[in-house]
């Protein structure tokens, strides 16, 4: 089997994690530049065998797409097309930052480490594809 990799796409910054090849457990990976992100991704699916990718798709409380989708769309209509037989899927995204939070609570994690932005990306990245993950284990 190839691993999944997921992608919490942000403004700046996004997380990104990965599965083990066996698909069974999401392991936060890092957290790159949005500038750098392609790059990062296509030099990734060179090194290890993926078979998906899966992007968080930003919801608003009324199902309603929010604002960060307009950034979102073009950087998956690059990625079809820079990696055409790869399955790109959205997946809802929505409470990953404050799940990202209440995991570092529970982690015990000190307040300074809480509030780096960067861990948040990675951890909610690491949330949308271990839920990705869960949602395809039940269908």
């Amino acid at each position: 089997m190839s691993r999944i990799l997921a992608i919490d796409y942000g403004k700046k910054r996004t997380g990104i994690a990965v599965t083990d090849p066996m698909q069974i457990i999401a392991n936060g990976l890092t957290t790159v530049p949005t500038s750098q992100l392609m790059d990062f991704v296509l030099d990734y699916v060179r090194r290890e065998a993926v078979e998906r990718i899966i992007i968080g798709h930003p919801k608003q409380m009324n199902n309603e797409d929010s604002e960060n989708m307009k950034r979102i769309v073009p950087f998956m209509n690059q990625l079809k097309k820079k990696l055409p037989d790869m399955p790109v899927e959205l997946y809802d995204e929505r409470f990953t930052s404050v799940l990202a939070h209440q995991a570092m609570l529970a982690g015990g994690l000190k307040k300074k480490d809480r509030q780096n932005k960067a861990l948040v990306d990675e951890i909610s990245a690491t949330i949308i594809l271990q839920s990705y993950l869960e949602s395809k284990k039940y269908k």
